[in-house]
């Protein structure tokens, strides 16, 4: 078939579709819920605290960061500024480059991010990896990574 009329698919094809379409919808709400209830932070915010505790020396320019966390630069400063106002991040002009700034996991970020790894783990654990089949887990990975992959580039 050609790119105009692709081949509709199967039923089960369209059941894997529908299923990772609700879960695209329903899992990021049930995890960012689960961390606002347990610690008052979204989970964008918690990926940002993760992404800079493993970077070098704990810091990502801004534009580096909103891109790993596929977010637009306005979304990113949003992101950041409420993790400044709480203390959790600092902002530092790039020496480098004056327009350019970096994001710093403060001691307190740190801090913050080991309090709330274990609430966020139960919530990956209760809402996504209690559900893989042990057996299954290398084939799901493949599946996500080649779909993450085809839409990279």
């Amino acid at each position: 078939m050609t790119a105009t009329h692709p081949q509709p698919l199967s039923a089960q094809e369209e059941a894997a579709w529908r299923a990772l379409a609700q879960a695209m919808v329903v899992l990021p709400r049930a995890l960012d819920a689960d961390l606002m209830a347990s610690h008052g932070m979204s989970v964008s915010e918690y990926g940002v605290l993760v992404q800079l505790s493993e970077a070098p020396d704990r810091q990502l320019r801004m534009s580096e960061l909103a891109s790993v966390r596929s977010f637009t630069p306005a979304g990113m400063t949003r992101i950041v500024d409420r993790l400044v106002a709480h203390g959790f991040v600092e902002r530092r002009k790039c020496p480098e480059d004056g327009r350019g700034s970096f994001a710093v996991l403060t001691e307190a970020g740190f801090r913050r991010l080991e309090d709330a790894y274990p609430s966020h783990l139960a919530s990956v654990r209760r809402h996504v990896m209690d559900h893989v089949d042990p057996a299954d887990l290398d084939a799901f990975i493949r599946a996500l990574s080649h779909i993450r992959e085809s839409t990279e580039g």
